[in-house]
C-alpha cells in the first residue's frame, strides 16, 4: 500500500515539474509593457524582468529629475504585471500540490 502511495506522489510530481517547465516557457515568452504620465514614458519588459524597450516622449525631455521618477514608474507598472502572470502561471503548475504558506515559484 505505500509503495502504491509513493508511486502516486511520484507521478503528481512528474506531472507538477511538466506544468511548470511549460509555465517558465509561457513566462519566457512574456512581453509586458508598463508606461507613466499617461504614456510620456514607456517600457517594455520580459517575464524574466529583463528590460527590452524604453520610450521616452520628447516632452518629458525637459526635468530630467521627473524622466527619471517617470522611468521608474513605468518600469514599477511592468514589473507588477510580471508578478501577477508570474503567480498566475505558477498557481495553475502546482495546482493540486500543498505549498507552505508563503512559498513563491520560481525561485
Amino acid at each position: 500500500m505505500m509503495k502504491g502511495g509513493l508511486a502516486g506522489l511520484m507521478k503528481q510530481a512528474q506531472q507538477m515539474q511538466e506544468k511548470m517547465k511549460t509555465a517558465q516557457a509561457e513566462l519566457a515568452a512574456l512581453e509586458v509593457n508598463g508606461q507613466a504620465a499617461g504614456g510620456l514614458v514607456k517600457v517594455a519588459i520580459s517575464g524574466k524582468y529583463e528590460l527590452k524597450r524604453v520610450q521616452i516622449d520628447p516632452g518629458a525631455m525637459d526635468d530630467r529629475e521627473m524622466l527619471e521618477d517617470l522611468i521608474v514608474t513605468a518600469y514599477t507598472e511592468a514589473f507588477k504585471q510580471v508578478e501577477a502572470a508570474s503567480t498566475q502561471l505558477m498557481s495553475g503548475a502546482t495546482a493540486g500540490m500543498p505549498m507552505p504558506p508563503g512559498f513563491k515559484l520560481p525561485f
